[in-house]
């Protein structure tokens, strides 16, 4: 049986192993042999608890009812491994909305220590960056809003940190960051991106006006769906270029001191309401384009506002945390 829970308008469904197994798919007994399998069991996973039941669709809706699966955990005491299964059937690395609302299940079920830091651990079968792939977990509270701290590690800047390939230098505020030309291609605007790591890939394009943040049902349409795709989805269902694991874009425009707006299309999922990682890594472009500096930044979404904290040491970010809330859905 899964569980649906909401962490700002981005819909993870949690199931635990021996659910996935109970509905007869033959998923291995540990995540990383489950992950190295991936493409014996997701599909069946995702068709058996993403899909909307017959005929309960919502005119207008997405075709999945989540935006992805997490399934987990594979012990009963920290720390704890899970998998995070896209809606295309391929395994992400990282992400925020999706750790906070495994943190939230796991307190839920009287596994997630309340007072101490608590290690998760995503496995999955990506070669251009290491399995497990671990997040620091710890419960908090913001303005009376219960949640968690994420802590993500130190961001990684440029081409090599996401293995991307062709893509030009170019200058904004003094600092190098990316051209894009599939990106420029569909929108003149979009002409520097920044990439980053922060245990997955992102692309991070800077705009200076409103009008080029693309709104998610603009991104749905065909022609524009089709190029954000070839881009952001690995092969087969992508070009994997300019990088060939895919990579998740997102584009920024500074709205006022310490606030960056955003908008997503992520890889394995298409356009979101929200993403906790993605806003994790506009935080730190915001940052290096000059835009923030370390400390609070604040990066609104159409799923909501997420609180970033950018730590500094001798010139460069050393540590990018996220703070998530989540509930479950009846």
């Amino acid at each position: 049986m899964a569980q649906f829970y909401d962490a700002r308008g981005n819909i993870y469904a949690v199931v635990a192993p021996e659910s996935v197994r109970s509905a007869g798919i033959h998923l291995p007994a540990t995540a990383q042999a489950s992950a190295l399998a991936r493409d014996l069991w997701s599909r069946a996973a995702v068709d058996g608890f993403c899909e909307w039941p017959q005929g309960t669709r919502p005119i207008g809706a997405k075709e999945h009812r989540c935006d992805g699966l997490l399934v987990g955990p594979f012990q009963a005491a920290p720390p704890f491994d899970l998998l995070i299964v896209n809606t295309d059937c391929t395994l992400a690395e990282r992400s925020g909305n999706g750790l906070t609302i495994f943190s939230q299940a796991l307190s839920e079920q009287g596994l997630l220590p309340s007072e101490e830091a608590c290690l998760l651990r995503v496995h999955h079968d990506k070669t251009d960056t290491l399995s497990p792939v671990e997040t620091s977990v710890k419960p908090a509270e913001i303005d009376g809003v219960q949640g968690f701290w994420l802590d993500l590690g130190k961001p990684l800047f440029g081409p090599a940190a996401v293995g991307a390939q062709g893509v030009e230098k170019v200058m904004l505020n003094g600092r190098d960051v990316s051209h894009v030309q599939p990106l420029s291609a569909l929108n003149s605007a979009w002409g520097r991106s920044q990439f980053v790591r922060i245990g997955n890939p992102h692309c991070v394009t800077l705009v200076t006006d409103a009008d080029a943040l693309p709104s998610n049902e603009r991104m749905r349409e065909p022609g524009l769906s089709e190029g954000l795709t070839r881009i952001a989805y690995a092969m087969p269902t992508g070009a994997g270029q300019p990088c060939a694991a895919g990579v998740n874009l997102q584009w920024a425009m500074l709205e006022s001191e310490g606030r960056i707006v955003a908008r997503v299309f992520e890889r394995g999922e298409g356009p979101t309401a929200s993403s906790g990682t993605s806003a994790s890594a506009v935080a730190c472009a915001g940052w290096r384009a000059g835009w923030v500096k370390a400390g609070a930044v604040k990066v609104v979404m159409p799923g909501g506002t997420a609180p970033i904290l950018l730590e500094e040491e001798q010139g460069e970010l050393s540590r990018v945390r996220l703070f998530g809330t989540a509930r479950l859905m009846g």
